[in-house]
């Protein structure tokens, strides 16, 4: 079950992740989701596993039928929405560049004032910036 659970919820997610208005989740947000859903099968089968280097995912998919679907479903969507968030932060001033050129010409670089020069101007940056900063949880 766990495992079928992974491969619908990665499927699942491929296709929401293209929504424009997809909202990405903090560390804290996916951490407790992940507690919420798999905190008891964790705590059963994988309680001296750490979260951060894959033992324990590794864990819970060998535990596979013993492991609520909801749990594999929500790990997934908690490790998309995390890859999502790193790639907009790392991406998001090249994809905001035209928006800085255009509203932000005059701000020195330095101490997030490109940023903020954009979250100011968040009503008229273009459309991808403007889901960039979303998406990398700075809006």
């Amino acid at each position: 079950m766990f495992r079928f659970a992974f491969a619908s919820a990665a499927l699942l997610l491929s296709v929401m992740t293209g929504a424009a208005s997809a909202q990405t989740m903090s560390y804290a947000e996916a951490g407790a989701l992940i507690a919420k859903s798999c905190g008891p099968s964790i705590e059963r089968f994988c309680a001296k596993d750490n979260l951060g280097s894959g033992d324990l995912y590794q864990c819970l998919q060998k535990r596979g039928n013993q492991v609520p679907d909801q749990c594999g479903a929500d790990y997934q969507n908690a490790l998309a929405s995390i890859a999502k968030r790193v790639a907009a932060q790392r991406d998001a001033f090249r994809i905001c560049e035209p928006s800085i050129r255009e509203f932000c010409a005059g701000v020195q670089p330095g101490d997030a004032r490109l940023l903020d020069c954009l979250l100011t101007a968040s009503k008229v940056v273009a459309p991808t910036c403007k889901q960039v900063l979303l998406d990398a949880g700075w809006q």
